[in-house]
């Protein structure tokens, strides 16, 4: 799981990247997981992420069954704006 939350934030700092902005432009953050207790215990990687930008976007958090890639256990869904 921390592994992919890691790879994740990694993933959308890039998008974010390639559109000039940053974690501080994102506005609102939707977050999936299919255990949710295991992702809370590694939600240090989004303080941490976050934090070093200073924002704290407003965010909803869903436990799923599944998610689309077998073995996949956690996906991001962020909403930026410049």
């Amino acid at each position: 799981m921390r592994g992919q939350i890691g790879l994740a934030l990694d993933n959308l700092e890039t998008v974010l990247g390639k559109a000039g902005m940053d974690l501080g432009n994102v506005i609102r953050l939707g977050v999936y997981t299919t255990d949710v207790d295991e992702a809370l215990k590694n939600f240090d990687l989004l303080g941490m992420r976050f934090g070093q930008v200073r924002s704290a976007p407003p965010m909803t958090l869903l436990g799923v069954t599944r998610l689309a890639v077998p073995g996949l256990l956690f996906e991001i869904e962020a909403t930026a704006a410049g």
